[in-house]
């Protein structure tokens, strides 16, 4: 790995972590689509100039990695990027950038009360950053916050949804027992009618009953998001054969969005076994990543729950298609979501490795790969930031 001026070589970028200032004109060579072509990517002040055949362009700077591959950059439609909530919180770029994500979408971690806060802190990040507001005024500060519907204000829902049209993307209401207590399915129906106020889809948390799984999934409709649909818990979408509950195939035959969401607790090697086997493929995989779960496990980045889906029998290309095309178009701004002469720079670099390797789902079940992704770095307008 590489990168080098004319004449002169030199390895500048990778000796730092934080974003390096790129000038003139920086080659990435021969890298890889996930389709298997060979490229080179031209980058001139923050945009890509053209895509040219694998090792005919030419440049100030040339970088170059043997078997690297580069995709647009990553999405990661489900993080807790609220430092100052414990448990679920983490600094941005930790989870962002550093990973070789370069957008995340803070999954409900804030509800009105704090909205501005993750606002205002979105501008001193590298990754572009996205949220879902809970609908819950408090939102993360207890870990409860559905329990009372007190903690539900209507007219401050709408008010923050009116006041960051660009940044929230849509409503968070998780629906599992721990959450809601006594409230029941009341929640889910708030958010609704929030919904079809403000026009912004659901995220919706699936967990423990109550509610009975077979009651929620009714409620959401097309475009919404169901995070966590891969969890290994009692209440889940699978029977224990395998198949597909009903309410599962109906929710996805009326455009309900299917989402990952590893987290601590929400994704089984065996229910994924069996969705694949079923065809009921994730449109997102997202981590649910906070500062717990990196540093402790079992999430630990993007690149290993990838890994996992490898793993799984998906091929890289759709593995990546999940966190960059399909979150970019369900994010309704398809542009972060492809490399094209003229964008914005946002690009993830990356290898797939042949290597035996550990991974460990939320049930704590262990299976070793054969291989794992392994991530180089990302491009995002006129820094070059190591992982």
């Amino acid at each position: 790995m590489s990168i080098h001026m004319k004449q002169e070589h030199v390895n500048p970028i990778f000796q730092k972590r934080q974003g390096i200032a790129m000038d003139g004109q920086l080659v990435l060579r021969r890298v890889r689509l996930t389709s298997g072509e060979e490229v080179d990517v031209v980058i001139h002040e923050g945009r890509i100039v053209k895509l040219a055949p694998g090792g005919t362009a030419t440049g100030d700077r040339m970088w170059e990695s043997p078997g690297a591959y580069v995709s647009s950059g990553w999405i990661d439609m489900h993080v807790h990027a609220f430092p100052e909530f414990d448990p679920y919180g983490d600094d941005m770029d930790e989870i962002g950038v550093k990973q070789g994500v370069t957008t995340i979408v803070d999954a409900g971690s804030c509800g009105a009360d704090r909205i501005d806060d993750l606002a205002i802190s979105a501008h001193k990040a590298a990754t572009r950053l996205f949220a879902f507001l809970n609908i819950s005024r408090l939102g993360l500060l207890r870990t409860d916050e559905l329990s009372n519907l007190d903690w539900i204000d209507r007219d401050k829902v709408l008010q923050a949804a009116r006041a960051y049209p660009e940044f929230i993307v849509g409503l968070k209401a998780r629906i599992s027992g721990s959450v809601v207590g006594k409230s029941g399915l009341k929640p889910l129906y708030l958010a609704r009618e929030f919904s079809q106020e403000t026009g912004l889809p659901l995220m919706v948390h699936i967990g423990s009953a109550p509610p009975d799984i077979r009651e929620v999934m009714p409620i959401l409709q097309g475009g919404d998001v169901v995070t966590h649909y891969l969890n290994g818990k009692s209440n889940n979408l699978f029977h224990d054969s395998g198949a597909p509950l009903e309410v599962l195939q109906d929710a996805i035959k009326r455009g309900v969005h299917l989402d990952v969401g590893h987290g601590t607790a929400s994704f089984s090697f065996q229910v994924a076994e069996a969705a694949k086997q079923h065809g009921i493929d994730p449109d997102t995989i997202s981590t649910d990543i906070y500062r717990g779960n990196r540093l402790n496990g079992p999430v630990y980045s993007m690149a290993n729950l990838l890994s996992k889906f490898l793993a799984l029998g998906y091929s890289l290309s759709e593995t990546i298609d999940r966190i960059t095309v399909r979150a970019a178009e369900w994010l309704g701004r398809p542009q972060l979501g492809r490399i094209q002469a003229g964008d914005e720079v946002n690009l993830t670099l990356f290898q797939v490795v042949d290597k035996p390797v550990p991974l460990v789902d939320s049930e704590g079940v262990s299976k070793i790969a054969s291989r794992q992704i392994e991530v180089k770095g990302v491009i995002v307008g006129d820094q070059f930031i190591e992982c």
